[in-house]
């Protein structure tokens, strides 16, 4: 099926099952520990038990590598070098767009620190662990970049994040009565998903079976085949249930190849997950940004010129932070110069973290619209209203906006929240020790959607089985896809049994990008629809007068009962959702608000979020629990990376010194404040035949500026080098004095 115009009427419209509060369909498994993860399927034969040993060094050549004493050592089965290690081919990490990517298992050159260098395989966890610490390797160390600010004359546009450039900026902003140019730079950030990465693998003959934990399914088992140098129709991928992966398991890393090529020598089941101190250096991360804001409005606020720059680093044919793309569609302004800048780094790589650009990118378009609004004296809600606009500002009216709702929220979000009645002025309001600051911005990520397809059974006594590729990263899948299935056939959720992330059954869109729920959710449409025609036609029905409705399929008033149909044998369809150009006939997006209160302490600088409100469209809601949960997920990191999140760079070693979760701090549940989230009623009839667009990544977006503009209100002292820390403020309040 091809979604190539505007979605119609269509079952889903009913919503008897779809939009419903049902909790999750997987959450008793999830809750009682019997919801198997990578690292915990049971496998007939005993596994053994690898160990990644990382590089000591950033960048430079391993000169010798000595392995006897750990080869000696009890329990010890295989170790795996770049002397032994079978040939690694053309491989899609770390980074998918590039063919040619590092191996997994370095050497004689090593890219960046913590790099596997050794893999040991034994019989226990202890033995592997207790060996690799008798690895010795002599390495002979290259200089290296480890510095973004020292690389930004060197940045070169990138493959992927195009400049946009509209109008003449330079005469625009020159010429514009009131102007802000400021510069704000983010750090490295760890995705630090609760479950670490980890693999079983096990060779049947020539076929591999893994056990991993990944974002999408096909992406990893085509990976797996090219750096092995095996057939892709050898490899099989289960990843059925996935503990948090923010984009780092959209890639593959060591502990997948290395647990496959030693099962393969060893002929025995080799299990393996990094430990949490390896992650942080040894797979991938947010990568810091550099970026100058330029605004040039007239004095009654309306936008003349919007500039942004934006630099950032990484290893050779990484990804781009694309922290500009969010500034191409926010705002109107007839002139526009948006580009961003790559350096070459000798850092770990860095990849996606949730809302890739736009997460960080709002801090810095947010912070400038705030203080563009203070400088012109307006409402910083009424500056974002007169600005909207309903069409993509770079093509004009040409290309409108599907739906936005970008006014509606930040209007319902200022009444909900009581913005009118807000502090004016910083410091204006006092609790105490307390000062207290309110903080407003937009939120806005890109709705992207992926071709996704899913095998629906009826089985015989009339329930449903879904299976599809799609995985569940502890967004609400399972339970989503379940619903839609349930309306599309007639039943009730609970008649419904889901499968996902297994890549015997048909390709999915996965999780990533936002895109997981609709994308998936569409090819489970799909389907459905073609399930939903043979049955018609089995019942002898015209499909376009059959209504299925209560486990049956009725037309006029006569029905047959779905069991009957599904006889002793069931009836399957298998169906997939391609799309067509509508995304370049409509931009698409989700829109919204935040609104934040702090309190900071008018002694120490400590910072308390006090609380926090997101109202958010993104077409139709397809389970308000599961959306819900989405966006106070995305609150939370959004606070944690306005206020905490920092990955520490040795600029002399290249390496990420916090790398465990006692330094890279987070947030926890103490410092998570009352939160609420708005939905606004939205159908995107462009979007998908289910009319809902992107959410996992909305509630980040948008949220960090927000406090960092309520920190401000409260204390008078702008921050501009996140994360927020009270020592910075405390520099600040020494400067006022």
């Amino acid at each position: 099926m091809k979604f190539d115009q505007p979605a119609t009427a269509n079952p889903i419209d009913q919503e008897r099952v779809v939009t419903r509060p049902h909790t999750r369909i997987e959450g008793p498994l999830k809750v009682t520990g019997q919801a198997p993860y990578a690292y915990e399927y049971q496998l007939p034969e005993a596994p053994t038990y690898g160990f990644v040993l990382g590089a000591g060094i950033a960048r430079g050549k391993i000169r010798s590598i000595d392995t006897a004493a750990a080869e000696a050592a009890p329990g010890v089965l295989l170790i795996l070098t770049h002397e032994n290690m079978p040939a690694q081919g053309a491989s899609d990490t770390p980074v998918p767009q590039q063919e040619e990517a590092s191996p997994q298992l370095a050497g004689p050159e090593v890219r960046h620190y913590h790099q596997a260098v050794a893999f040991v395989v034994a019989e226990t966890f202890e033995q592997a662990r207790a060996a690799a610490s008798l690895i010795e390797v002599e390495y002979e160390v290259t200089p290296g970049q480890f510095t973004l600010a020292d690389t930004v004359d060197s940045g070169e546009e990138p493959d992927d994040a195009v400049d946009s450039v509209v109008g003449h900026f330079d005469r625009a902003f020159d010429a514009a009565e009131v102007t802000v140019d400021l510069t704000f730079t983010t750090p490295d950030q760890s995705q630090a998903p609760m479950e670490p990465h980890a693999t079983i693998a096990h060779w049947d003959g020539e076929e591999l079976t893994v056990h991993t934990a990944h974002q999408v399914v096909h992406w990893v088992k085509r990976g797996l085949a090219l750096t092995l140098k095996v057939p892709q129709k050898n490899v099989r991928v289960v990843s059925a249930y996935v503990g948090g992966g923010f984009g780092t398991k959209l890639l593959f890393f060591s502990d997948a190849v290395l647990s496959a090529a030693a099962a393969r020598v060893l002929g025995r089941p080799v299990k393996t997950t990094l430990q949490r101190p390896l992650i942080f250096n040894n797979t991938s991360h947010r990568a810091a940004t550099i970026q100058r804001v330029r605004l040039g409005a007239d004095h009654a606020g309306n936008l003349s010129a919007v500039g942004h720059d934006a630099w950032t680093g990484n290893l050779p044919g990484g990804d781009t932070e694309p922290a500009c793309e969010a500034t191409k569609y926010l705002y109107a302004g007839a002139n526009r110069q948006i580009r961003t800048r790559k350096t070459e780094l000798d850092l770990p790589p860095g990849a996606s973290m949730r809302a890739p650009g736009e997460a960080v990118g709002m801090l810095a378009i947010e912070g400038a619209m705030d203080e563009l609004a203070e400088k012109l004296g307006v409402d910083p809600v009424e500056l974002r209203l007169m600005n909207d606009v309903q069409f993509d500002p770079e093509k004009g009216p040409k290309r409108p906006f599907s739906s936005r709702k970008l006014a509606q929220a930040l209007r319902t979000g200022a009444k909900a929240f009581g913005w009118e009645g807000r502090p004016r002025t910083p410091q204006e309001r006092r609790d105490g020790e307390w000062l207290i600051g309110y903080g407003v911005a937009s939120a806005f990520r890109t709705n992207l959607v992926k071709p996704s397809g899913a095998t629906i059974r009826l089985e015989p006594g009339g329930t449903l089985t879904v299976e599809t590729q799609m995985t569940d990263i502890g967004t609400g899948s399972y339970t989503i896809l379940g619903q839609v299935a349930a309306e599309m056939l007639g039943l009730t959720l609970e008649q419904v049994q889901v499968r996902l992330g297994d890549s015997e059954y048909p390709a999915s869109s996965g999780s990533g990008g936002s895109w997981g729920a609709n994308s998936a959710s569409a090819g489970v449409y799909a389907a459905c629809d073609a399930l939903r025609r043979d049955l018609a036609a089995k019942a002898g029905y015209t499909y376009a007068d059959a209504v299925f409705r209560g486990g049956r399929v009725w037309q006029g008033a006569e029905c047959t009962e779905l069991s009957d149909l599904a006889g002793k044998e069931g009836v399957s369809a298998t169906g997939s959702m391609t799309y067509g150009d509508l995304d370049e006939q409509f931009a698409q997006a989700g829109f919204g608000a935040h609104f934040v209160e702090v309190r900071v302490n008018a002694y120490t600088a400590e910072i308390r979020v006090n609380r926090a409100l997101s109202v958010v469209g993104a077409g139709r809601i397809l389970n308000p629990i599961t959306a819900r949960s989405q966006c106070l997920g995305g609150m939370t990191m959004g606070i944690g990376s306005a206020l905490m999140e920092e990955l520490h760079v040795d600029h002399d070693l290249g390496l990420f010194v916090n790398h465990d979760l006692g330094e890279y701090h987070v947030p926890v549940h103490a410092d998570i404040p009352d939160m609420d989230v708005i939905f606004i009623d939205e159908l995107d009839d462009a979007s998908s035949p289910l009319r809902a667009k992107g959410l996992g990544e909305l509630g980040i977006s948008g949220v960090g500026a927000a406090v960092a503009n309520a920190v401000y209100n409260a204390t008078g002292v702008r921050v501009r080098d996140f994360p927020i820390t009270l020592d910075k403020i405390l520099a600040g309040w020494d400067t006022q004095a």
